[in-house]
C-alpha cells in the first residue's frame, strides 16, 4: 500500500479517504487515520477529503488534498491566481467572515493549552484585500511555498494599490534584485513608493545610507547617558498620518503593515487606558503607539532596544512629555526601574519571542494596576499571561486584531488589571 521514500516520508499508492474536524494552530485542518493526527494545509473543518500522505512522522502525518469529496459551505474559490504556489496566503480559500471566526478558535485553544480561558474575543479587522501596505520581496517577487524559488508577481491581493500599481508597470528584470524592503500607503503623507535594497546584487542598487553622525542632535535616553543617533536617506524614511498624527520610521525596520487595522487598534488602547500620571511603553518601536498615550498620561516612558528606531521616537513625541530609554527590556529592569516614578498603567509589544524573563518578572512585581499586552504570537502571549494571572491579574477582555486577513497569522491584544 505505501512506498518508502524516505526515513520520515511515505506516500500512499492508494488515497485516503477522511473527515476534517479542527483547524490548527498554523492553518492546517486536522484528520484521523487509525487514530494518528494528520494535517492536511488547504482544508478546513467538516469536509470529506481524498489526500495522499507526504510525510510520516512518529507523532503525527502531514498530507495533501488529492479531490475534495464533501466541501465546506464557507469554502470558496480563491481570488488569487497564485494561491496555493506562492508562500504567503494559506486561507483564502475560505469565505472571510469565517476565516475570522477560525482565527478566534485558534486564538481561544492556544490560551486553553495554558489553562486559560479567554473572555469573549472581540474580533478588530478592516479591509480583505489590499490592506497590506509593507513587504520584502525577492529578487522582484514572493518566494514559493516551501521553496526558496522565487514567484514573479505582477500582482498581490493583498497588497495596497501603490504597490500593486509597481508590480503591474515594472517587469522583473528591472525590479531590484537581493532582498527588497517596499512600503506605501494610502496613508503615506507624500503618497511615495519606498524601495530599499539591502542586499545588492549589482551596482544600480540602491546603496545603505545609514551613517554615523557624530554631529546631529543627541537625545537623552537615561540621566548622564547619550546616542548620536543615524542619518538616513529619503529612501530609507516614511511617515504615514495615522487618526491625525504623523509617524515616522525607517521602512526596513519593524512597522505595523496593515495600517488600517492599527488605527483602531490606537483607538482602543487609548479608549481603554486610564486618565492618569504615569504610562510604561515597553519595546516602543519608533513610538506610534506612545505618541497616543500622551493624550491620556501626563508622562510617557519609552523602553526600546534598537536606538535608531527611538532617533524616530523623538521626532514622533516631539511636544509629549516623555522619557526614552536606549536599552534593552532586560537591562531598563536591571538598571533603571528602580528610579522611575510609579506607573499608572503599562503597553507591552514584545516580539514575537515574547517577554524578556527579566521583564515578565517585574511587571510580576511592580503591582502596575493595567497591562495591554499586544503579541504576534499568541503561544508565548499565553505563556506570559499565565505568571501574569498567578501574580494576580485577570484578563478584563481580549482581540483578535486581523492584522493579515487570507492567512492564518494572527496577532492579539489582552487588557488585564489587578
Amino acid at each position: 500500500m505505501t512506498k518508502n521514500v524516505s526515513s520520515d516520508k511515505i506516500i500512499f499508492m492508494e488515497p485516503v479517504t477522511v473527515k476534517t474536524e479542527k483547524m490548527a494552530f498554523g492553518g492546517n485542518t486536522i484528520a484521523k487515520i487509525n487514530s494518528k493526527t494528520v494535517f492536511i494545509p488547504f482544508s478546513m473543518p467538516d469536509e470529506t477529503l481524498s489526500i495522499n500522505i507526504v510525510q510520516h512522522k512518529n507523532d503525527y502525518d502531514n498530507a495533501e488534498i488529492i479531490k475534495i469529496l464533501e466541501p465546506s459551505p464557507e469554502r470558496k474559490n480563491p481570488e488569487c491566481k497564485y494561491y496555493g504556489s506562492c508562500g504567503g496566503c494559506n486561507m483564502m480559500h475560505i469565505k472571510s467572515e469565517y476565516q475570522r471566526e477560525l482565527r478566534k478558535q485558534m486564538l481561544s485553544d492556544t490560551f486553553a493549552a495554558n489553562k486559560i480561558e479567554l473572555p469573549e474575543i472581540q474580533v478588530v479587522y478592516g479591509p480583505d484585500f489590499n490592506y497590506r501596505s509593507r513587504f520584502q520581496f525577492t529578487d522582484g517577487g514572493l518566494c514559493q511555498k516551501n521553496s526558496n524559488n522565487v514567484i514573479a508577481v505582477d500582482e498581490c491581493l493583498c497588497a495596497e494599490p501603490a504597490i500593486n500599481e509597481y508590480l503591474a508597470s515594472t517587469p522583473v528584470e528591472k525590479r531590484p534584485s537581493g532582498r527588497t524592503h517596499f512600503f506605501a500607503s494610502e496613508k503615506a503623507v507624500d503618497k511615495a513608493i519606498k524601495i530599499t535594497d539591502e542586499n545588492a546584487k549589482n551596482g544600480e542598487n540602491v546603496k545603505n545610507n545609514r551613517q554615523f553622525n557624530k554631529n546631529s542632535k543627541k537625545y537623552k535616553f537615561k540621566e548622564n547617558k547619550y546616542f548620536a543617533g543615524t542619518v538616513l536617506s529619503p529612501e530609507d524614511t516614511m511617515t504615514v498620518m495615522l487618526n491625525g498624527r504623523n509617524i515616522s520610521f525607517d521602512v526596513r525596520g519593524f512597522f505595523q503593515s496593515n495600517l488600517f487595522v492599527f488605527e483602531k487598534v490606537l483607538d482602543i488602547l487609548t479608549q481603554s487606558l486610564p486618565h492618569a500620571e504615569n504610562v510604561l511603553d515597553m519595546y516602543a518601536g519608533c513610538g506610534a503607539i506612545s505618541c497616543f498615550l500622551g493624550q491620556n498620561f501626563k508622562n510617557v516612558t519609552l523602553v526600546e532596544h534598537n536606538r535608531d528606531a527611538l532617533v524616530f521616537a523623538e521626532q514622533n513625541m516631539a511636544g509629549i512629555s516623555h522619557t526614552s530609554y536606549g536599552l534593552s527590556g532586560a537591562n531598563w529592569v536591571k538598571t533603571c526601574a528602580q528610579t522611575c516614578s510609579a506607573f499608572d498603567a503599562a503597553v507591552v509589544d514584545p516580539p514575537r519571542s515574547g517577554m524578556e524573563k527579566e521583564v515578565l518578572d517585574y511587571f510580576c512585581k511592580s503591582r502596575i494596576p493595567f497591562i495591554a499586552y499586544l503579541s504576534c504570537n499568541p503561544s508565548t502571549q499565553s505563556r506570559d499571561c499565565t505568571k501574569l494571572l498567578q501574580a494576580g491579574y485577570t484578563i478584563q477582555s481580549s482581540y483578535l486584531l486581523d492584522f493579515y486577513p487570507n492567512t492564518s497569522h494572527i496577532e492579539s491584544l489582552v487588557l488585564l488589571s489587578l
